[in-house]
């Protein structure tokens, strides 16, 4: 309705002022719609000049003000009819840009059926309680995060990480609140509700990205805060030296930096809404900057390049019973959240051995192990033994033939003797091998493995996926210390699967998540969380970067190149006030649709 009375005014005031049929109705007419268009304009005005900030508004306003003391309704007129204008479809625009957090908030369930005494009950979202039983049926949306307990089905959690084919949930397997049960039926409980969901942390995430400033934003936020007093002082400078007031404050009009100070924000934006309809969350403009810079990948194996659904392999005892030995390892692996200690755990059910015995003192030797009391005596299971001098012969011999078939090892050990050997097996990613082909072909090199599994294993995976090299037997912290040492050459970014990997995605100029759905500890430290399994993933976050830094240089050379050609053209009195607001604002409109094209950005059909 707004737009509609001063799109009227404004076109009614077009009429006036060219035929001139009625000099007084013409300045009434113009005079309201300079007051109906630009209320807001002087009112912001007004608020800056309280707190002694000279900006936009400001600008424009001086000149209408200006206008009318020399007569010139129209011009006054147009100027802010065109200004409200472009401030509207700047937000249109804008508000297509934010289209992948609406569709998040679209996800929120709004009823779930509670199960009670056997009865299903509707009850709304908000009142979800951790630890209630829910039942799903096929087609309807899980309500929020939790475990399955009952039934079976496919699971469609395209919207939270960009996969298309719906994945089997069976018994044990972990839910995520807001995806859709696309067959079967299921019985889950609940295990977080509110505001601690996947969903809501992925919003939370999102709408801060797109709020956090980049190191480009503020520097173009502060560059513009000294340019447009220079502006205004630059106009008083021409009016005092031509004293023609006209050329004055279309200099004014037309220096507005509108467009150079959207040109940043909004290319990120765009760039973030885009990520996060494939799955890929960044955590604001400054990750996508830090990522587009990225000259070389380190990658961390176990649960990044490899699969991380360890199994166990070989075993060696001494003097203990195979079971006795996965089952004591299991006590204590229980309570880690480790891959391997997840494989330890899993052999012990599969074999039906019972691990749910109390331990005291658990302690995780960060990079080494664990260790816990049980029934009295301290167990200890690492990469060797408690005390290196229980190393004998056979278990030296022993321990290198489990290494040369690929496996990693752990030893169980007590602070007297060495009770046996476990491998783990791992699988390597589906498309690892693709991923880090493709990444070459990027120019990122060296493509680096930091890990801390033993050389055979890390040579292994290495040459079977193409790596340029590798670092094996290393702690969280080594991996660190290593990363330091190629930042003295590259911009570094770092891999990980968000478990073990914290000091190193912290210390990398860049650092990226992987299978980051549900994990609270990879949405928190890694600059990019990519939520699915799907490793190639890096390569499109490392792409859509790119891709956002370069439509941000062009927005922003195009802001400043059209700044240049209007005031040649005022110069040479080739453009007027209100021509030069409406090549202004549209110029502000070319900058967004530019941004915009970032929503529609598709990467290469795999």
């Amino acid at each position: 309705m707004y737009l509609y009375v001063i799109s009227t005014l404004f076109i009614l005031s077009i009429i006036l002022n060219e035929w001139k049929v009625n000099i007084a109705l013409s300045i009434v007419t113009m005079t309201l719609l300079t007051i109906v268009s630009g209320f807001h304009i002087f009112k912001k005005a007004i608020i800056d000049l309280k707190y002694l900030y000279i900006g936009i508004d400001l600008l424009v306003t001086v000149a209408v003000i200006a206008a009318y003391i020399i007569g010139d309704y129209f011009e006054a007129a147009a100027v802010t009819y065109l200004f409200t204008l472009g401030h509207h479809l700047e937000k249109l625009s804008l508000e297509k840009t934010r289209s992948a957090l609406t569709k998040m908030m679209d996800l929120k369930p709004k009823f779930a059926r509670k199960i009670i005494d056997d009865q299903e009950v509707f009850i709304p979202f908000k009142d979800l309680v951790v630890g209630d039983t829910y039942l799903v049926k096929s087609g309807e949306v899980i309500p929020t995060d939790g475990i399955l307990l009952d039934g079976e089905g496919f699971v469609d959690e395209q919207m939270m990480t960009g996969e298309s084919i719906p994945l089997l949930k069976q018994i044990g397997d972990i839910l995520i609140g807001s995806t859709i049960l696309h067959s079967g039926y299921i019985y889950m409980k609940s295990t977080k509700v509110g505001e601690d969901t996947t969903l809501s942390k992925m919003i939370s995430m999102v709408e801060d990205a797109q709020d956090r400033k980049s190191t480009s934003e503020k520097f173009i936020e502060k560059f513009a805060r000294y340019y447009t007093p220079l502006m205004l002082l630059l106009s008083v400078l021409v009016y005092f030296v031509s004293l023609d007031i006209r050329l004055a404050i279309t200099i004014l009009v037309i220096s507005c930096p509108g467009a150079l100070v959207i040109s940043t924000p909004v290319s990120y934006v765009a760039g973030i809404g885009n990520a996060a309809r494939k799955g890929i969350l960044f955590k604001g403009g400054e990750s996508i900057e830090r990522l587009s810079k990225g000259q070389m990948v380190s990658f961390d194996k176990t649960g990044t390049l490899t699969k991380g659904n360890l199994e166990i392999g070989s075993i060696k005892t001494y003097d203990i019973d195979e079971n006795e030995l996965i089952r004591i390892a299991a006590i204590g692996e229980k309570l880690s959240e480790h891959p391997i200690a997840k494989a330890i755990t899993k052999a012990a059910e599969l074999k039906n051995i019972a691990y749910q015995e109390p331990l005291d003192n658990f302690k995780i030797d960060i990079g080494e192990g664990i260790s816990y009391m049980y029934k009295g005596i301290t167990y200890h299971i690492g990469k060797s033994p408690k005390a290196k001098h229980l190393e004998s012969s056979l278990y030296l011999n022993d321990l290198d033939f489990i290494k040369n078939q690929g496996e990693t090892t752990l030893t169980l050990s007590t602070n007297e003797k060495i009770l046996g050997i476990i491998g783990v097996k791992d699988q390597l990613r589906t498309h690892s091998q693709e991923l880090i082909h493709e990444l070459k072909k990027m120019n990122l090199n060296p493509l680096v493995m930091l890990t801390g599994d033993h050389e055979v294993v890390a040579k292994n995976v290495s040459l079977s996926i193409g790596l340029d090299t590798y670092h094996h037997s290393l702690s969280p912290v080594d991996k660190s210390e290593i990363l330091k040492t190629y930042q003295e050459t590259y911009q570094t970014i770092f891999v990980g699967d968000g478990l073990n990997d914290s000091i190193a995605l912290s210390y990398a100029d860049a650092s990226i998540a992987i299978s980051g759905l549900g994990k609270d500890l990879a949405m928190e430290t890694a600059d990019v969380v990519i939520l699915s399994d799907d490793i190639r993933n890096v390569k499109d976050a490392i792409l859509i970067s790119r891709k956002v830094k370069t439509t941000m240089y062009q927005n922003i050379g195009f802001a400043l190149s059209t700044v240049a050609i209007l005031m040649i053209g005022v110069i040479f009195k080739v453009v007027n006030m209100s021509m030069g607001m409406l090549i202004h604002e549209l110029s502000v409109i070319v900058v967004v649709l530019n941004a915009i094209r970032l929503l529609r950005y598709d990467l290469k059909k795999r």
